[in-house]
């Protein structure tokens, strides 16, 4: 642990060091014991960690670990390490041998965060690294959605906001797509998320059977259509196994 500080900025930044380093997570009475804090000042700084999404709370074993928005702030500046460090070489050369756009992205909330993209040689992708893209229309998010054990209630739960002329917005339809999804082991979409662009997206899972993201190819709708898209599912489905061997446990 660093050096203490008096102030309650330096407090809180001291708090999200310690669960930082502890993966595991830990308790309110852990974590006033390893600070020398007050149980109640703890308490209070871990739950507006909570509060502002860089924490999370289980409240069944009452631990508190790292929050995704961490992640997505990391993401945005200095998105280089991390997860992005550890496959950006899988996604450049999924990029280099399909001639398209890659993106790998991982479920926060009801969006899909955005965490590497890779531009092809002819065209940059429409989303970076921190940005979120909505579930329903996106097919990294697609990807996510339908193979949530919840699907169907996440899916009531939804704003089904159209972002083009050709999104779904209507639940049974999307119901529908989520279930083609899980037959064909892929999510394909047409100008549903952007005018232009086609994408098609395969899930990473890990070796039991967890979800743990979705790896894309973007291309503008001039150059690829989906159905050519669809010939490198193969190539996505290798690279997503290598990404699960490489991801951060």
């Amino acid at each position: 642990m660093p050096p203490k500080g008096s102030n309650s900025v330096t407090k809180t930044f001291e708090m999200l060091e310690l669960l930082g380093e502890s993966p595991e997570g830990i308790s309110a009475a852990q974590a006033a014991e390893t600070t020398g804090y007050p149980f109640s000042t703890a308490y209070r700084l871990l739950g507006g960690l909570v509060e502002s999404g860089y924490a999370s709370f289980d409240a069944r074993t009452k631990i508190y670990t790292l929050g995704m928005e961490v992640f997505r702030l990391a993401q945005k500046v200095a998105h280089r390490q991390g997860l992005s460090g550890a496959t950006r070489d899988l996604l450049q050369e999924l990029t280099k041998s399909t001639g398209e756009s890659s993106i790998l992205a991982i479920r926060r909330g009801n969006a899909a965060l955005t965490v590497l993209t890779v531009d092809g040689p002819q065209f940059r992708t429409t989303t970076d690294p921190g940005d979120e893209s909505p579930l329903h229309t996106s097919a990294i998010g697609q990807a996510l959605l339908a193979h949530e054990p919840q699907a169907d209630t996440t899916v009531d739960a939804l704003d089904l906001v159209a972002r083009t002329p050709n999104s779904i917005t209507d639940p049974a339809q999307m119901r529908t797509r989520l279930e083609q999804i899980r037959a064909d082991g892929w999510a394909g979409q047409s100008e549903e998320n952007d005018i232009g662009m086609n994408a098609l997206a395969v899930p990473v899972f890990d070796l039991d059977g967890t979800l743990l993201a979705s790896l894309a190819l973007a291309a503008p709708v001039f150059r690829r259509s989906l159905d050519e898209l669809i010939e490198f599912v193969p190539r996505l489905n290798e690279t997503a196994a290598l990404i699960a061997a490489r991801f951060p446990r």
